[in-house]
């Protein structure tokens, strides 16, 4: 069952507002979901970015069918901080070209944690060889490649800007290249489906573009399982046999199969359900349920029919637009006033008829992306069974900041 606001409001007095919280069970239902969602025969890789907090990441990683195996890091310090906490098979989802950062990624591969680090680059490659060398290592290497649906010879991109490497012909000339890098191993593909796995296609703030994506969704599927299965078996044939092949993300699961060319499948936001995905017409994603809030604390009533919060401005990254802004969760019926938003420093919200919350009240609200939200608080309170029963740092409660 979900927490109600009256459970939350009698285990949130005393707590200091703002405070974020986590709902266990809700996690552990939806981490259910997930692996319910799989094919058989792949695993499953976590994605810490949609998370930010070491103990929910083992959390995961302690789960008894064995299928969830390693982290997808996103940046080089903070795999090698989560080396020092234990964590091993640690794969850096996007290049690192700073000499630290190249140094430590070796650093971590010499004292003999798993781990895979991706190029897409032949500089990149030989940047990482030459790190390698130098502290007498290995590094295993994937091939960050692009995923996007590309038409009419390039004139349409539909998807992201980020690796050139789009062929299977491209694929396999920078394979070579990896391959011949001393001080580097070939292990395989990173190919993520971006402009699948994050675009919802039942958004009530873009109503009129849902059919527009839900046909991209349905045609990038099409065209770029086939081309990743292109890429496996052109690298077969080339004596260059991927180990590993990632794909996935919390938005495109049940359409990630094996029958793609991928070994493994990547998540994170599924696990908290931030309400970006709650815009999605996929029933898996309309299973799971919300497990990350925050709430803060009722300190005005500037007129009749409205309270304000103090803080609340946690504002997601990516195209600005109304769906960016955190979303009023508890009580019911709250909503963000169109000309302020969610402020700096305070929220004013409009209330529902008949509903009238005291000040020192707290109002739960819902981020849009998951991971975000642990950038803004130290601690996450820990529910389950309806009751308070803990707390667990953040990465920034860590002291840790990456990006």
């Amino acid at each position: 069952m979900a927490l109600s606001y009256s459970e939350l409001s009698r285990s949130l007095k005393g707590e200091r507002l703002p405070a974020a919280f986590v709902d266990l069970d809700a996690f552990d239902r939806n981490t259910e979901r997930v692996l319910a969602t799989l094919e058989p025969g792949l695993s499953l890789r976590p994605a810490s970015k949609s998370l930010r907090v070491v103990t929910l990441l083992e959390r995961l990683l302690a789960h008894p069918s064995g299928r969830i195996r390693g982290v997808m890091c996103f940046c080089a310090r903070e795999l090698a901080a989560l080396a020092a906490r234990g964590i091993d098979d640690l794969l850096l989802a996007y290049p690192a070209h700073q000499s630290a950062d190249l140094e430590l990624l070796a650093d971590v591969a010499a004292r003999g944690v798993k781990l895979h680090v991706v190029t897409d680059s032949e500089a990149g490659a030989r940047r990482l060889g030459e790190a390698a060398r130098a502290k007498h290592t290995e590094l295993p290497v994937l091939l960050c490649v692009d995923m996007s649906l590309v038409l009419l010879g390039g004139a349409v991109h539909l998807g992201v800007r980020r690796s050139p490497l789009h062929t299977p012909a491209q694929v396999v000339a920078l394979a070579r290249v990896v391959a011949s890098t001393p001080g580097l191993s070939f292990q395989g593909l990173m190919a993520y489906e971006a402009q699948v796995a994050g675009l919802g296609d039942a958004s009530p703030f873009a109503r009129a573009q849902n059919p527009i994506k839900a046909a991209l969704r349905r045609a990038s599927m099409r065209e770029l399982g086939a081309r990743r299965r292109e890429m496996v078996e052109e690298l077969t044939k080339a004596g260059l046999s991927p180990r590993l092949v990632n794909g996935g993300g919390s938005g495109s699961l049940a359409a990630t199969t094996a029958a793609t060319g991928v070994t493994e499948v990547t998540a994170g936001s599924a696990f908290l359900k931030s309400h970006l995905f709650d815009y999605y017409r996929d029933p898996h994603m309309n299973e799971l349920e919300p497990a990350a809030f925050f709430a803060l604390e009722v300190t005005r009533h500037p007129a009749p029919g409205f309270v304000t919060c103090a803080g609340g401005g946690y504002v997601a990254s990516g195209t600005p637009g109304e769906d960016k802004a955190p979303r009023p969760h508890l009580p019911p019926g709250l909503r963000l006033l169109p000309q302020e938003m969610a402020g700096e420093v305070q929220t004013p919200l409009q209330l529902p008829r008949g509903l009238s919350l005291p000040l020192g009240s707290p109002v739960v609200f819902r981020h849009a992306k998951a991971g975000e939200l642990a950038e803004r608080f130290e601690e996450y309170l820990l529910f389950q069974g309806g009751e308070l029963t803990g707390r667990t740092k953040t990465y920034r409660g860590e002291g840790w900041c990456f990006l």
